[in-house]
């Protein structure tokens, strides 16, 4: 009998699609990352001309641009299937952008709402619920988590460190296995 090792980080990506699909059509274009940015400027009190909501907004598009020169599609939109590999290929391609890292980076600043460079169980779990409608159940347990000195905030190191974990790990003990709530 042979047994073979689930492929978390394919089910982490997926369930980031099923995230962004807002508008369950089985693909994701660039209106739903328009919709995740808006979320993020509407709900993490940034304004159009704060240069986080910028900074999300151009991380965004070039991640888009990534992902769609990544999978090689033909139209402005890509399936779930297209949307996995594009991701998986996007995250270990650092010649244009490096998207773990510019990722981590641009929504931590954002999340940061109080520019302490930590974030705050409050600023968390508004992040997580309002921009990507994470529960507050799991977003409560991806805090505690995702906190690994356990000193009531995330710190860029710990949420970069769970963006690496989420990308690239396979293991469904890390914080960043379950930083868009439990598979």
């Amino acid at each position: 009998m042979t047994s073979t090792t689930a492929d978390l980080v394919r089910q982490k990506i997926e369930r980031s699609f099923d995230l962004m699909d807002v508008n369950t059509d089985g693909y994701v274009d660039w209106t739903d990352y328009q919709q995740l940015v808006d979320r993020y400027i509407a709900n993490l009190p940034l304004g159009r001309n704060d240069p986080r909501a910028g900074g999300i907004q151009a991380f965004y598009q070039m991640y888009w641009y990534e992902l769609l020169r990544h999978a090689q599609a033909n139209g402005q939109r890509l399936t779930k299937e297209q949307y996995v590999e594009a991701n998986r290929l996007a995250s270990i391609d650092t010649s244009r952008l490096n998207m773990v890292e510019g990722s981590a980076h641009a929504i931590f600043d954002c999340a940061d709402v109080n520019g302490d460079n930590q974030l705050s169980k409050e600023e968390f779990e508004t992040f997580l619920g309002k921009v990507w409608k994470v529960s507050q159940v799991d977003a409560i347990e991806t805090f505690h988590k995702m906190d690994l000195d356990g000193d009531g905030s995330i710190s860029r190191q710990e949420f970069v460190r769970a963006a690496h974990e989420h990308f690239y790990s396979n293991d469904p003990n890390t914080p960043g296995s379950v930083f868009f709530g439990h598979l």
